[in-house]
């Protein structure tokens, strides 16, 4: 599998009967738990958190979400000059975002109620790898 966070597409099919949206390129053999976020309207924007060992994959199942990934080289004390990678993920696309060990996300609701799945390879308790920073570490050179 690739070691960097990168897009699985998804698709659509429409007729009279309504819409599908899949992704079949996804392969989820390696999950073991899922979760949904929707961000607050008085606060749209979630993280700074990640994993050393965890990988996660990232789907929209409504609205649209903006994902920003850093590679984490230091896990005490991180580069707050990092360089920041984003994706933006819409529920009509089927897109999944994967995110390989090794990185911290900062998720960004860009439409009212917009939900994010969120997939793991760990059951929750499983491991101690959760990595949070505060949200404005890594913005004095990236604003959102």
């Amino acid at each position: 599998m690739k070691q960097f966070p990168y897009i699985i597409k998804g698709k659509s099919f429409r007729d009279i009967r309504g819409e599908l949206v899949y992704n079949n390129d996804f392969d989820a053999s390696q999950i073991k738990r899922m979760y949904s976020i929707t961000n607050s309207v008085e606060r749209p924007v979630r993280g700074w958190q990640g994993h050393k060992i965890e990988k996660r994959w990232f789907s929209s199942s409504v609205g649209q979400v903006k994902i920003d990934v850093i590679k984490v080289d230091n896990w005490k004390v991180p580069d707050s000059k990092a360089s920041i990678e984003s994706f933006l993920i819409f529920a009509q696309s089927g897109d999944v975002l994967f995110v390989p060990d090794g990185y911290i996300t900062r998720i960004s609701s860009l439409t009212e109620n917009a939900t994010i799945l969120v997939f793991s390879d760990y059951l929750m308790g499983e491991i101690q790898d959760d990595y949070k920073y505060d949200l404005d570490y890594f913005n004095s050179k990236y604003p959102m």
